[in-house]
């Protein structure tokens, strides 16, 4: 494998580079902060969602949004090789940190490839531009790791479905447009063939959104409380009850997105361990030897999925594969990162601020550990689909739902 840029990269790469100079302030020491620190509603969260949109904007206008998005969606209509790059010269910039993984990371390949002609018309244009947001309505109280146990109910009234029920872990619930909802729509089958996917403006009556304050101290989740909600039947995804497999497409760009967003690089590391003074310390060099291997070894992962996804054989077992390995590198860095800090590490708001920041990430690791299926889920998944070994027992796959224990 040859790991140099080829001429054509290598004009791309000077190309984005040219662009990110004349659009971009480099980072430097006071470019630690992120949209996931802010309170929820707090003036300095709208203000980091206007300076992302802001910013999602000039790369719509200029030609740099959705880099492997087809040019028939706005997109650049590039490869998976472009993307990396543009990442790789995007991660050296203080660019506004994104608030579009719900959007333009999953509702929108969801669309590309279920939605109707008149849902791409209307809604990929302002997502891939950032002028709409959008969250994702799955995980219920009682239907996390086992979402197709979902019972936010959707029942038939003319051109309209009237929703009801419970949706939780709903990232940026509080400032998004849209929504993509699960639901289920018949209880006389087994639960994951009664369920339909709707596209929900969250401006809709009937909808009350509360955040959930995790250990971090800000409500980046909310639970969402839908109550006779009407969605026009023009807005639902794929056939009635056959939303599963629409589902499985968005978690697998989740599973793919979670597992690339590695934006941390080999120097970021390298100047973590120089700044705690432990640079000649063996054990020390040992673990962020590892980390950046790590490192190097996700990059190339996403790599392939990426290719996969573009050339539609992508499998969302391989991207369950993506997402553990990110998780185990968070895991491990965030704990090398807060050994490094020692006792500063603790004092939160009053270490400096890139201390803080590692400590954010330490506590809200779970996160990722979490969202589009736990590790756990994703582990049965490589088991069964990629290691060919036995399923997990499944007692209640062919109950009707109605039937099942609740």
């Amino acid at each position: 494998m040859d790991f140099d840029d080829s001429p054509a990269e290598a004009a791309f790469r000077a190309e984005a580079r040219a662009f990110l100079e004349a659009n971009a302030k480099p980072k430097g020491p006071d470019s630690v902060g992120h949209g996931g620190s802010h309170v929820a509603g707090s003036p300095e969260e709208q203000q980091h969602v206007r300076k992302a949109q802001a910013w999602q904007a000039t790369l719509y206008d200029s030609g740099w949004a959705g880099i492997t998005w087809p040019k028939e969606y706005g997109g650049r209509g590039g490869t998976s090789v472009q993307q990396m790059i543009w990442n790789q010269e995007l991660s050296t910039f203080d660019a506004a940190p994104g608030v579009f993984a719900q959007g333009i990371g999953m509702a929108g390949p969801t669309l590309m490839q279920h939605g109707t002609p008149e849902q791409k018309e209307r809604f990929i244009g302002p997502m891939l531009r950032g002028d709409e947001l959008w969250c994702q309505l799955f995980s219920e109280p009682g239907a996390g790791s086992d979402l197709a146990a979902l019972s936010t109910k959707a029942v038939r009234d003319g051109d309209e479905f009237v929703v009801n029920g419970q949706k939780v872990w709903t990232s940026s619930a509080h400032y998004s447009d849209w929504g993509i909802l699960l639901t289920r729509t018949d209880i006389d089958v087994p639960k994951h063939r009664g369920i339909t996917y709707f596209l929900v403006d969250m401006r809709s009556p009937g909808i009350e959104i509360r955040p959930l304050y995790q250990i971090t101290g800000v409500a980046h989740f909310n639970e969402v409380f839908l109550t006779d909600v009407r969605i026009p039947a023009a807005n639902m995804v794929g056939d009635l009850n056959c939303g599963w497999g629409v589902a499985m497409t968005t978690l697998t760009s989740e599973r793919t997105l979670i597992g690339g967003n590695a934006a941390i690089q080999t120097k970021d590391i390298v100047d973590m361990v120089h700044r705690s003074g432990r640079g000649d310390d063996p054990v020390v060099r040992n673990e962020a030897a590892s980390i950046i291997i790590q490192l190097e070894l996700l990059k190339y992962m996403g790599l392939r999925v990426q290719t996969s996804i573009s050339q539609g054989t992508a499998s969302g077992a391989v991207s369950s594969v993506l997402k553990l390995g990110y998780t185990k590198l968070q895991t491990e860095l965030n704990d090398f990162a807060m050994e490094l800090a020692g006792a500063s590490g603790m004092l939160w708001e009053d270490s400096d601020p890139i201390t803080n920041r590692r400590a954010q990430q330490f506590l809200g690791q779970w996160n990722s550990k979490i969202g589009g299926g736990t590790d756990q889920v994703q582990r049965n998944i490589v088991s069964e689909r990629i290691l060919g070994l036995p399923g997990d027992v499944r007692v209640d796959k062919h109950v009707p739902f109605k039937d099942m224990p609740r």
